[in-house]
């Protein structure tokens, strides 16, 4: 595994439509292990393909205490509930804010 360099607005891979996974294969794998790697070592609960480089459609998850979560290709189909959570972005280093998130969320 192998941390990689997290981008920082204004990257502009960070503004372009991220694109399907079509294969899982090794490469994607290596990917996601990169991802969980560096998304720990920066100390984040969340991070996209984009962030560091790679406009794919693969997001990698881990709260406190609980194994790392992957979600290839995401499609929100249903949403409800509205709550203003704290968060802050790993490609916006020094800013936070209470944002307006959904209390569930279902995708495919």
């Amino acid at each position: 595994m192998t941390v990689q360099r997290i981008r920082v607005l204004p990257e502009p891979v960070l503004r372009q439509k991220a694109k399907r996974v079509s294969t899982i294969d090794s490469s994607i794998q290596q990917l996601i292990d990169d991802m969980v790697e560096t998304m720990q070592q920066a100390k984040g609960v969340g991070l996209a393909a984009p962030q560091v480089g790679v406009p794919l459609r693969v997001v990698v998850l881990q709260m406190p205490d609980e194994e790392p979560i992957t979600i290839i290709n995401p499609q929100i189909v249903k949403r409800s509930g509205e709550r203003e959570v704290p968060e802050a972005c790993l490609s916006l280093p020094g800013y936070a804010g209470e944002i307006k998130r959904s209390v569930l969320v279902l995708s495919l």
